[in-house]
């Protein structure tokens, strides 16, 4: 009886040890095949830079010095907004996407730090300012250096770019040089949408 019992609990042991073993192995198994430098870390917020600042920065254009993100993307100000708050939302804001901050704003080149700031839209986004003009991207601008929103008057107002001092700048700019950009613009539109998606009547 005694050798009986023991047969059964050596052998219950046994089992149990090996199915142990096995669920070990697998665990080891399954924490090699996904641990390591091997995997992709995750992708960065789009326009961000890892620390999650926008950065403001300046370019050069045949009108002068203008501002842009850090990605050499060309900024742009609304005449018919008033104060510091936007009057551009719905369709207007696909067509002329505002330049929004999750964290920090910096001003590189010659854009000014003490301009820089930000305003809540009805959203709850944070949307750049600088000189207390809400800054907008243009959707028809697929890449840096570009600059066709300039002098559209769609939406009932003229768009310009912003020069450093805050001023708008009138001149004829279709496009201009990016060197030297830095990491991390503002939240820009990935790939903006066609004109006539983005309901851009009246450019």
């Amino acid at each position: 009886m005694e050798n009986s019992l023991w047969t059964r609990v050596s052998l219950a042991a046994r089992l149990a040890t090996g199915v142990g073993g096995a669920a070990a192995v697998a665990v080891l198994a399954a924490a090699c095949s996904s641990g390591g430098g091997s995997s992709a870390p995750a992708s960065p917020a789009a326009g961000g830079s890892g620390s999650g600042a926008t950065v403001i920065t300046t370019a050069s254009t045949s009108g002068g010095a203008v501002l842009t993100d850090g990605s050499g993307r060309a900024v742009y100000l609304w005449v018919k907004d008033t104060g510091d708050a936007s009057a551009c939302s719905g369709a207007c804001a696909s067509a002329w996407p505002p330049v929004t901050a999750t964290g920090s704003v910096t001003a590189v080149g010659r854009a000014s730090t003490s301009d820089l700031g930000t305003i809540t839209r009805s959203d709850g986004t944070k949307q750049v300012t600088y000189d207390r003009h809400p800054l907008y991207y243009y959707a028809g601008d697929s890449a840096a250096g570009m600059a066709n929103g300039q002098g559209s008057d769609s939406f009932g107002a003229k768009w310009w770019l912003v020069a450093p001092s805050g001023s708008d700048v009138t001149a004829s700019v279709s496009s201009f040089t990016v060197s030297g950009s830095s990491a991390g613009g503002g939240s820009a539109p990935a790939a903006p949408p066609s004109s006539e998606s983005a309901g851009l009547g009246g450019y």
